[in-house]
């Protein structure tokens, strides 16, 4: 069988938006093939597929839709994700 998923991550040290950093990943067969950080601004890719889909991605609304992300995702949660883990230490 084949697996295909997609890992949405926020790394960060405080949640100030400018230490947050956004990742999004595609895997096939637990291989990343192309991934967007929002320290880049952009996809990149890691394989054939991944590099022909990044330069088109990049080229599109795909690109401008995911720079949204960091705010709407992460820095939404980055509060939520913080107190919760500070109120059970």
């Amino acid at each position: 069988g084949f697996l295909y998923y997609m890992v949405a991550e926020c790394e960060f040290n405080s949640s100030k938006l400018n230490d947050i950093e956004y990742i999004f990943s595609y895997y096939y067969n637990k291989l990343e093939f192309i991934r967007f950080s929002s320290s880049v601004g952009k996809y990149v890719g890691y394989t054939e597929v991944g590099i022909k889909n990044a330069e088109k991605w990049n080229n599109g609304q795909e690109v401008i839709s995911r720079r949204a992300e960091k705010e709407r995702y992460c820095f939404h949660n980055v509060g939520v994700f913080t107190e919760s883990a500070l109120t059970k230490s």
